[in-house]
């Protein structure tokens, strides 16, 4: 793999960046398929966020364009409409067996990102997952994150167990020399695969172009405003852009200095903040 992107830097840069893109796909291809031989009963949360429908997208060409097994939205109420309106349709359209997600009870309790955020977090998401999990009886949870995205999801590996509540011991990483991966359990754990740890945001948008990969809205410029991350509404702030399309957004991802997650509530993306939440299993 080395040798062929060195070789491919000498035929010119749209030659590189393809090919580029085809070794980023082809890993996480192999990775998807790893995980499906290995664990049948497995799921892919899909958050509608450009990280997440690339992953679904990429999933389709892994199983030549029927994803075999189900796919989870995880169903906060504090969404933007956009999300629901985009999920509703293209879960239709590709012919997802797709489960939709909610606490309940939390939120039959009023539990809202007024009173913490933090608290919101876990049991909106959090808590609305494992209840999911186990109630379908899912041991693998496919998952789009990056190691670019946020300093806390760098210490993650593509395999990476969680014990039987649900916590992530990040000083306890299985290694992965070499593209080996520890893709066995035990019966009390689960296990969080992250086919796209390889990816960075630029990365995304390059491929969303090269495969014209629908995006909900959000994420291009309306009135000079846009949306570079996004979950729930009230946690989500836009940043000023004019990058009104894909090429755009991508010229101006190569310029910036301003980091992805910098519109997300700060107060749940400090460094502490995030890690604490993931220990106890969020995404």
């Amino acid at each position: 793999m080395i040798l062929s992107h060195t070789l491919t830097q000498f035929k010119g840069n749209k030659s590189r960046t393809m090919n580029y893109l085809d070794e980023l796909e082809n890993k996480t291809i192999y990775i998807l398929r790893e995980a499906y031989a290995s664990f049948r009963n497995i799921t892919l949360l899909w958050s509608i966020g450009k990280d997440s429908s690339t992953l679904l997208w990429i999933s389709r060409k892994a199983f030549f364009g029927k994803i075999p097994f189900p796919i989870i939205h995880i169903d906060t109420t504090f969404k933007f409409k956009e999300i629901y309106e985009f999920r509703d349709i293209y879960s239709k359209k590709w012919g997802l067996d797709l489960i939709v997600s909610k606490n309940k009870s939390a939120l039959k309790e009023k539990i809202n990102p007024k009173k913490s955020k933090l608290e919101c977090c876990n049991a909106l998401k959090t808590e609305a997952l494992k209840t999911t999990l186990r109630e379908y009886g899912f041991k693998a949870l496919l998952l789009a994150i990056r190691r670019d995205e946020h300093g806390i999801r760098a210490k993650e590996r593509y395999f990476s167990p969680r014990t039987i509540d649900f916590t992530w011991n990040y000083q306890d990483q299985p290694l992965e020399p070499w593209g080996f991966y520890k893709s066995t359990i035990e019966d009390e754990e689960h296990i969080r695969i992250h086919p796209m740890l390889h990816w960075t945001e630029l990365d995304i948008w390059k491929y969303i172009k090269k495969e014209k990969i629908p995006m909900v809205g959000l994420y291009f410029a309306k009135n000079c405003k846009r949306y570079r991350s996004i979950g729930c509404q009230t946690c989500c702030v836009p940043i000023d852009s004019n990058a009104n399309t894909t090429t755009k957004i991508i010229r101006e991802l190569e310029t910036t200095k301003i980091a992805e997650r910098n519109g997300r509530a700060q107060d749940k993306e400090n460094s502490y903040t995030m890690q604490k939440l993931r220990s106890l299993g969020y995404m």
